[in-house]
């Protein structure tokens, strides 16, 4: 993406940036399935998507930082961005090929009684369910009606939460802040969901419990948009935005667990 020249390239290389990235969610999810009981994959799962609030927070300032290479090797600022970002990402991806285990049945840093305790207890929480891929397996979730309803909640929540983590600075510069402004405030929402998010996975494995806790955290997440909407005071609109990121970001984590 740092080296397009026109808006068709850069449609298609963000195409092909979604397709290759669509996998890492569910990728995790399950990797993690391989390793924690179900009772301790809300905190993992949390901790893991707590990244995003992180990089929410800090990311702006980041990419502001970079855009200043703007002319450096005749490309533009956020070119310098794309290439950069892009490049850690490689490299920590290369890294990850030769640090992970796939299995702990495999992991060659855990003993042979670690080992065989991992696997002992990964086998008594999922006794009686099925270890192996199955067509009938794909065909009994395609037409369980549950995994839809489950696409709806998941949609319901994701939609809110992309679109507050896309423009929160945009959202708090039309509040009425300065651009650098909005973006210095931008931090403390983020920083806010990232511990919420945190919180929430532990709470909910602590407490076994999933439903409460997503239709908590919705409820609440609802209030804060609905002051974003609704108030023309810029104190009062950002006290919106602060309890939307609080109660939004820990709903995804604790869904998908």
């Amino acid at each position: 993406m740092s080296q397009v020249k026109n808006y068709h390239g850069l449609l298609a290389a963000r195409i092909f940036l979604g397709l290759t990235e669509a996998g890492l969610f569910p990728g995790v999810n399950f990797y993690l399935t391989m390793w924690y009981r179900r009772q301790e994959q809300a905190l993992r799962m949390a901790i893991f998507f707590s990244a995003a609030t992180a990089a929410g927070a800090f990311g702006g300032l980041l990419s502001a930082a970079i855009a200043n290479m703007d002319g450096i090797a005749g490309l533009h600022g956020w070119s310098w961005i794309f290439l950069l970002e892009g490049l850690l990402t490689v490299c920590i991806s290369i890294g990850s090929y030769f640090v992970m285990h796939d299995y702990p049945a495999t992991a060659k840093f855990l003993t042979k009684t670690e080992r065989a305790h991992v696997v002992r207890r990964l086998n008594k929480d999922n006794s009686g369910l099925a270890n192996h891929m199955d067509r009938r397996f794909f065909w009994q979730a395609f037409f369980d009606y549950k995994v839809y309803l489950l696409v709806v909640v998941y949609l319901g929540l994701l939609i809110p939460l992309y679109a507050f983590s896309l423009f929160l600075p945009t959202i708090i510069k039309g509040l009425g802040y300065s651009s650098t402004r909005a973006q210095l405030l931008s931090v403390p929402p983020y920083i806010g969901g990232c511990i919420m998010t945190i919180l929430g996975g532990w709470y909910s494995d602590k407490y076994r419990m999933r439903g409460p806790f997503i239709i908590g955290f919705a409820s609440i997440a609802i209030i804060g948009y609905a002051i974003l909407l609704g108030t023309k005071s810029s104190g009062a609109g950002y006290a919106g935005a602060f309890i939307a990121a609080l109660e939004v970001y820990p709903t995804i984590p604790v869904l998908v667990r």
